[in-house]
């Protein structure tokens, strides 16, 4: 199997009649065989889902045993009621797994201001419990259950030898589109065999969001469900990482958490290009991510990239709007490794041959040096395609 379940860990994904297409599956199940410590990282819109309410009161903790994860619903814009669903969502699934009520946590993504199917839900839930396994089948299965507009399911992981023990993380995510400013509509859940305290766990996921789920955008609209969250059991043993070890867990933890924002973009809705922009010699992280942000969210930029067009111009314009101050005669751009801006001065190119690497290749690099200090920020987005018009104008709300 390329990516194992970690140990102590059990899943199943199922088709709960949640979305109309009986061959998609609806809703996720996950499993601790002991309490786990469980960290999140959360929505900033002040309209947020009712999950994320409940799964915000609950973390960090070292008690969590399950997750409950439906797709097709949002649970979101629901008042009193929608609180009531994902509390009673969230005691099903501690009720099936054997677990405590305040064991469990809840994602949930799909339709806003839609009341969640609770026949249909418990259903599930119960359907999913009598599958729950560690086998390759039972994690594609709940990765599958949690995707709404994306055309793949997205998974990563990474095995690291720390202390003597074999520690497994894997993780699942979904996403395709309203991402941005921070996270994405996304969920994502990573689990770890290894020892970590609630403290530490939440520690390595705030950090590791700043890197990676908050250095992507499609189109710069932020969600109401985003949730982030981490599972360590400990099942691999031994006393909770601290020092060098924590140092190698969380580096492994980055990695699987890279993997999986940058599976986000890479499956934007309509996408034909994923592009990372490289910024260095910025003066502040904040001000590289202001940047970056405006980059990544400017039209005429990511029309551009879909029709191969090298206009350097409408990328130096847009970092210039960013409300950031810089030298404007320091800056440098390089697309796709060609030399077309140099300290403040368009340079001589073959524009021929950077439409062409841009148009047969999906990835694209945007280089962009200023002279304001020594920070480096990497940021994730797409292009923008009538494709990603017709899916979200055709979209049913």
């Amino acid at each position: 199997m390329a990516i194992r379940v970690p140990k102590g860990f059990s899943m199943a994904g199922v088709h709960a009649r949640v979305k109309r297409d009986p061959q998609k599956p609806d809703l996720s199940l996950v499993m601790s065989d002991r309490p786990a410590a469980a960290a999140g990282v959360y929505t900033r819109n002040l309209v947020f889902a009712a999950p994320v309410a409940l799964d915000s009161s609950r973390t960090p903790s070292d008690r969590i045993r399950v997750v409950v994860i439906n797709s097709g619903n949002a649970n979101a814009c629901t008042g009193e009621r929608g609180l009531r669903d994902a509390k009673e969502m969230a005691r099903l699934a501690a009720v099936a797994c054997g677990a405590e009520g305040h064991q469990a946590l809840v994602l949930s993504t799909g339709i806003i201001g839609e009341f969640m199917p609770m026949d249909k839900i418990e259903q599930g839930i119960c359907a999913a419990a009598v599958k729950l396994g560690s086998s390759e089948a039972c994690l594609l299965s709940a990765a599958r259950g949690m995707l709404t507009t994306d055309t793949v399911h997205k998974l990563a992981g990474r095995t690291v030898e720390i202390g003597g023990r074999e520690i497994q993380i894997t993780g699942m995510a979904k996403g395709a589109a309203m991402m941005g400013p921070n996270m994405a509509t996304m969920l994502a859940l990573v689990m770890t065999d290894a020892p970590l305290d609630p403290e530490s766990a939440q520690a390595a996921l705030s950090r590791a969001t700043e890197n990676t789920f908050n250095c992507m955008s499609v189109d710069g609209h932020m969600s109401t469900n985003d949730t982030v969250l981490l599972l360590a059991n400990g099942a691999a043993g031994g006393d909770p990482l601290e020092g060098a070890d924590y140092d190698a867990f969380y580096r492994a933890f980055e990695e699987v958490c890279v993997d999986l924002a940058k599976s986000i973009p890479a499956d934007g809705e309509g996408a034909t290009h994923l592009v990372q922009l490289d910024l260095s010699g910025c003066a502040s992280r904040e001000a590289a991510l202001q940047i970056a942000r405006t980059v990544a969210n400017s039209a005429l930029v990511k029309t551009a990239i879909a029709g191969a067009d090298p206009n350097w111009g409408r990328i130096v314009s847009a970092a210039g709007y960013a409300g950031v101050p810089f030298d404007p005669t320091k800056v440098t751009l390089h697309v796709n490794g060609f030399l077309l801006y140099e300290n403040g001065t368009p340079m001589p190119f073959d524009g021929k041959a950077v439409s062409q690497s841009i148009r047969e290749n999906r990835d694209t690099h945007v280089e962009l040096q200023f002279g304001e200090g020594d920070v480096r920020l990497r940021f994730w987005t797409t292009d923008l395609t009538a494709e990603y018009v017709r899916l979200n104008a055709d979209y049913h709300t």
